[in-house]
This record gives C-alpha cells, sequence and structure tokens, in this order.
C-alpha cells in the first residue's frame, strides 16, 4: 500500500513542478524577446531608411547646385518678319521679308537656300532707261547695326532659280540665310499669290 501511495504522489508533484516552471520560464522568455525584436529591429530600421533618404536627398541637392548650369543659346544675330514667298509651280519666284539686326555690328547675308528650288541667289533691282533689271546683290545683304534692311518687290528679294516643288498659296516655305561669318539663320515663308516680281534678269550677271 505505501508504494502504491509513493507512486501517485510522485508524478504528481512533478507535474505541479513542471507546470510552474512552464509558466515562469516561457513568461520571461517572452517578455524578454518579442520587447527587443519588435521594438529594437523595427525603429532601427526605419530611422535607417529616414537616414539614407536625408542623406541622399542633400547629395543631390549638393550636387544640383554644385554643377554648372547649362549655356543659353546664344541669340540669333538677326530677326525675320513678315516673311512670304510668291507662289509658282515651276521656274521663278522669289521671297521677301524684312531682315532685323539684334546685334551691336553689321550683319551681311551672302547665301540663302530652299529645298523647293535647285539654286537661289541674293537680287537687287536696277533702273536703266525706264526698264527695270535684277541681278545678283553684290557683297550681298548687309544690315546695320540694330537696324533692318527690307526684301519687297522692286527691291532686294531672294530669288528662286529653278522651282522643283510647286509654291502653293498657303504653303509654308523652309528658308536659310547664310551670314559672312558662317552662321546661319532659318525662318518659314508662307506662300502668297503676288501678279508682281517680274522684272526681267540680266543675262550678263
Amino acid at each position: 500500500m505505501p508504494i502504491t501511495t509513493v507512486t501517485r504522489v510522485l508524478p504528481a508533484a512533478l507535474t505541479a513542478l513542471l507546470a510552474a516552471g512552464a509558466c515562469s520560464a516561457p513568461s520571461g522568455t517572452v517578455t524578454g524577446a518579442i520587447p527587443h525584436t519588435v521594438t529594437g529591429a523595427t525603429p532601427h530600421t526605419v530611422a535607417g531608411t529616414a537616414t539614407t533618404t536625408a542623406a541622399t536627398t542633400i547629395a543631390a541637392a549638393t550636387a544640383t547646385a554644385a554643377s554648372p548650369a547649362p549655356a543659353s543659346s546664344a541669340a540669333a544675330p538677326l530677326s525675320i518678319s513678315d516673311p512670304w514667298v510668291k507662289t509658282a509651280r515651276s521656274g521663278m519666284s522669289a521671297a521677301f521679308a524684312t531682315l532685323v539686326n539684334t546685334t551691336g555690328e553689321a550683319v551681311t547675308v551672302v547665301a540663302a537656300s530652299t529645298p523647293v528650288s535647285s539654286s537661289v541667289e541674293l537680287h537687287e533691282v536696277v533702273g536703266d532707261g525706264g526698264t527695270t533689271t535684277m541681278r545678283r546683290k553684290q557683297g550681298g545683304f548687309v544690315i546695320p547695326a540694330g537696324g533692318r534692311h527690307v526684301l519687297q518687290p522692286g527691291g532686294d528679294h531672294i530669288m528662286l532659280i529653278g522651282v522643283r516643288t510647286a509654291v502653293e498659296p498657303g504653303v509654308e516655305v523652309p528658308f536659310t540665310l547664310t551670314l559672312k561669318d558662317g552662321r546661319t539663320v532659318s525662318f518659314i515663308a508662307v506662300a502668297k499669290d503676288f501678279a508682281g516680281a517680274n522684272e526681267s534678269y540680266a543675262s550678263h550677271e
């Protein structure tokens, strides 16, 4: 009988002891581990990200401030006002405009070109015995500093010789002027019907 009692009491005591240990030990583990993982790791990660982002932003701002500003393109030496070109299906045509010098020194136009004509020349119109004749403008068009030079029917103009693409009313025709110093100025002229500008061409020029 005593043996039976010991056998029953001992397991009960061990069970109670183990239960008490399980309640206390895990409590300490959970209390210590979870706050350390959540409280310690998460703020560290967030703080690190914030620091990295701030450092990147500052570095980018510093680099931008240190980088030289892009150089602005030089202003065009000529401004082209009211450009237009006489309509033509083939043969000859002419372009007109007002050339405005935007610089403090004289500018000289020595050549012109357009894709609608195989040949383009700078012309002037001269009178001789009651008739007018157009011929090449020797030395080109000279526009004084801060001044203007008018290209108009009956006067200086850009002559298209050998129109290869029909210039119809309203069509926009591109032109490029070449200056004496090698620079170029481009503009668009709108095609218009015009009955004048039919001066004869000086064959010796």
